[in-house]
């Protein structure tokens, strides 16, 4: 990143602007903005969205090596934030940042999807659409993440359809990508790929959800997070109130239990 990012009256800047200037707001005085917002207050809502935007550049670092313009990617990350205000429920008593990052990070990914080279079909994209809004709504609804077999009984689709349609919006990456480093040893991709070609794909992932489904809520509610949602240990620690420390051991501990059960 050749500079630092800045948002004024909504236009984005780079420059040589220390990010550390930029304000950062506390719990009281989000909720008060809140307040002043939905009596319409038009300032308030400015100020919630310039009080978060270090939420926008923590995700946008996952994101660098993938886009050549910078800008475009952070004012599409600035509109999933916008997004996040606009529909926040301030009485539900969650952190602005549990609701604001998988808003800002789906506008990301979706942004880098429609601009990219491979293409996906418009019916496996709205499936997926769909699943994912579910998902949330199921979410928000039951207070955990629901399974894939939840959300394609809620569709009245077949779990399989889901699946594929979820998996045909990832985004590729390299087998060279970095996916583990505790500090030590950086762990790649290509380190962790097995050939089990005498396996059948329903096979693997039939073995797969039994693998999920031994592990503790928190483990998958940690894993999902982590693989689904793109969030970082430190993120996911202070949403549920743990060391991140306690994060990478659960996250750890989840990972083995699927190697072992999936042997």
């Amino acid at each position: 990143m050749k500079g630092d990012f800045i948002l004024a009256r909504h236009k984005v800047e780079i420059t040589g602007v220390n990010t550390n200037e930029i304000e950062v707001l506390t719990s009281d005085e989000t909720e008060k903005l809140f307040r002043e917002m939905a009596k319409g207050e038009l300032s308030a809502k400015e100020r919630l969205i310039n009080g978060n935007l270090k939420l926008v550049l923590s995700i946008l670092k996952k994101y660098v090596l993938k886009c050549d313009n910078l800008d475009d990617l952070f004012q599409v990350g600035v509109i999933g934030l916008t997004k996040a205000i606009d529909n926040f429920n301030v009485d539900l008593g969650l952190k602005l940042s549990t609701y604001a990052i998988p808003m800002i990070s789906g506008e990301i990914r979706r942004y880098l999807r429609d601009n990219s080279l491979l293409r996906v079909s418009r019916s496996v994209k709205d499936l997926a659409y769909k699943a994912i809004a579910k998902r949330d709504e199921l979410t928000n609804t039951l207070g955990y993440v629901p399974s894939y077999e939840m959300i394609a009984k809620a569709l009245g689709e077949t779990e399989i359809d889901v699946l594929t349609s979820l998996e045909a919006l990832t985004d590729p990456i390299s087998i060279n990508e970095p996916i583990y480093n505790d500090g030590g040893d950086t762990i790649y991709l290509y380190e962790q790929l097995e050939d089990k070609s005498e396996k059948s794909d329903i096979e693997t992932r039939l073995a797969l959800k039994k693998a999920i489904s031994d592990l503790t809520s928190r483990e998958r509610n940690i894993l999902d997070k982590r693989y689904i949602y793109g969030e970082t240990q430190m993120e996911i620690a202070q949403e549920l109130g743990i060391s991140q420390a306690q994060v990478s051991r659960l996250e750890k501990n989840a990972i083995k239990t699927l190697k072992k059960t999936l042997k």
